[in-house]
């Protein structure tokens, strides 16, 4: 494979209450830079209005590089008719909760079972995450009870902060390994109608051919004599 292309495409939300923290962590992640605290500013940005997405190439463990089309949802009630519509067509689900705040822990159940309702079981990969772990004078919400959930949901835990950027990149690196894993195993296939995993190497491939083909083309007298 040539160095630098994407073999292929993941979709993954970020899904949750609102104010968990699912905006900062994902500005976290693009930025790309571990070590750097996330600024006071991101940590109180406003409410995601709706969808909104990002991209990231990442270079997975097993060897190819991937590109992950990331899903910010709103967590309010209002834009849930808004989010459930993307629901089919994500491979990956980060599921989000703030460990100082108990209902947003209490409400995992709910968002798990609503993507689990549109695609089915077995079409997504979960990782429950613990968000805001830094504020343990706060916490409401114990390791051991997040991992029993994670665990009754067949889903890995892992805790996260934006303020101290632990776990940030680990959490979204790890879904994306699990997915590519469960790719080859088998466990997730390719679909044509289906939008949560896109081989986008053979797209990128047909788009060369076909602007060489042009080039040649217009190149050719008797092509350009009829233009």
């Amino acid at each position: 494979m040539e160095a630098g292309v994407c073999r292929y495409q993941f979709r993954i939300a970020l899904l949750g209450d609102a104010a968990v923290g699912k905006t900062s962590l994902l500005r976290c992640y693009m930025r790309g830079s571990p070590g750097i605290p996330e600024p006071e500013l991101e940590l109180e940005s406003a409410p995601t209005v709706g969808v909104e997405f990002y991209t990231r190439t990442v270079q997975l463990q097993a060897g190819p590089r991937v590109k992950l089309q990331l899903w910010d949802t709103a967590g309010q009630e209002r834009f849930r008719c808004i989010t459930r519509s993307f629901y089919r067509n994500v491979v990956g689900v980060l599921l989000v909760f703030d460990v100082t705040n108990r209902k947003s822990f209490e409400h995992i159940r709910d968002w798990h079972q609503e993507v689990m309702a549109t695609q089915g079981p077995d079409k997504a990969i979960f990782l429950l995450v613990g968000h805001k772990s830094d504020l343990q004078s706060a916490r409401c919400v114990s390791t051991q009870e997040a991992e029993e959930l994670a665990a009754s949901l067949g889903m890995g835990f892992m805790e996260t902060s934006t303020k101290s950027n632990c776990n940030v990149d680990l959490a979204f690196d790890t879904l994306a390994n699990t997915i590519q894993q469960a790719l080859w195993q088998g466990a997730i296939k390719l679909e044509e109608d289906w939008g949560g995993v896109r081989l986008i190497q053979n797209t990128q491939k047909e788009q060369n051919r076909r602007s060489a083909t042009q080039e040649t083309l217009s190149e050719d007298p008797a092509y350009s004599g009829t233009h």
